[in-house]
């Protein structure tokens, strides 16, 4: 048998496809290759040719040398955010599991009163101001910890978690019970176990909220040592230097600006750009996680 030709109809709406996604994947990729390419220019070439190019005449790695070679403020600002990436994901799967499967059990009394407060910090919000009187008056300002704590637990992703306990059946509890096993280790003995998909997912939120968040530590945090590099790179975009107190010998030819901008912007996006090809599958999972029940 056969096959059937596609019709001028079907291979011009084909060809049409194809030049729509070619021409928007170009947009896309083009200011990227801009940047990478503009990370490798020298002084020279930026004022002959402008401060963005595609391709560069001569690669020259100076904003690298200076950013890598000279100082430690890179390597510590990804220290801090490596630790608060994963202490930080670890502590908000903890608290938000714990939190979720109380919430979930519907013999637990005040539970509606309850998952109403939690709904009600969706909407409404004390403010910066207070929120900075209650982070120094508790002693967490300019400390690692203030990255991590005032964040513990997200109302929309414990509700996701919750709604995810609810569709489990209440006999594998049940049979828990039976065997004599506490509230404890029927969470992490038989509930976590099971519900690994919606886990994976929260935790995956936590992460990427923790490695793009740069405005908490620009508030309240003081020292340079304890930057992370969404904040080191941000300050680097706005003023075109690198303010590091360890680098103490000159540099004779600087990079222009505009490289130097574009040497951190790769820096800090490579190890991220890396990785979300293989967690991509994850984010579009997330959203119909718990979402069966209400």
């Amino acid at each position: 048998m056969s096959a059937v030709k596609p019709t001028i109809g079907e291979r011009s709406f084909d060809v049409c496809n194809i030049v729509i996604l070619t021409v928007m994947s170009l947009i896309f990729i083009i200011p990227f290759l801009s940047v990478l390419a503009t990370s490798f220019i020298s002084a020279e070439e930026s004022m002959r040719r402008g401060a963005f190019v595609l391709i560069p005449e001569k690669i020259d790695f100076g904003a690298y040398d200076m950013l890598l070679n000279r100082g430690m403020i890179i390597y510590n600002a990804y220290k801090v955010t490596i630790f608060r990436v994963v202490v930080g994901t670890f502590l908000n799967l903890l608290f938000t599991a714990t939190l979720a499967y109380g919430l979930a059990r519907r013999t637990l009394p005040g539970r509606n009163a309850l998952v109403l407060i939690i709904f009600l910090t969706m909407i409404f919000h004390g403010g910066l101001i207070p929120t900075y009187m209650l982070i120094d008056n508790l002693g967490l300002k300019d400390t690692l910890w203030v990255l991590i704590i005032p964040s513990l637990v997200s109302a929309w992703n414990l509700f996701i978690m919750r709604n995810f306990f609810l569709t489990l059946p209440e006999e594998l509890e049940e049979s828990g019970v039976m065997d004599g096993a506490s509230p404890a280790v029927i969470l992490w003995k038989i509930v976590v176990p099971l519900s690994m998909p919606a886990i994976a997912t929260i935790g995956l939120f936590y992460a990427v909220y923790h490695w793009n968040d740069w405005f908490n530590a620009s508030i309240y945090i003081n020292s340079q040592s304890k930057l992370p590099i969404q904040v080191v790179m941000r300050n680097i975009l706005l003023t075109g230097l690198l303010q590091d107190e360890t680098q103490v010998d000159l540099i004779r030819d600087p990079p222009p600006a505009a490289t130097l901008k574009s040497a951190v912007v790769v820096i800090s996006t490579l190890p991220i750009l890396f990785v979300y090809p293989f967690i991509q599958k994850y984010f579009v999972k997330g959203m119909l996680v718990g979402s069966v029940k209400g």
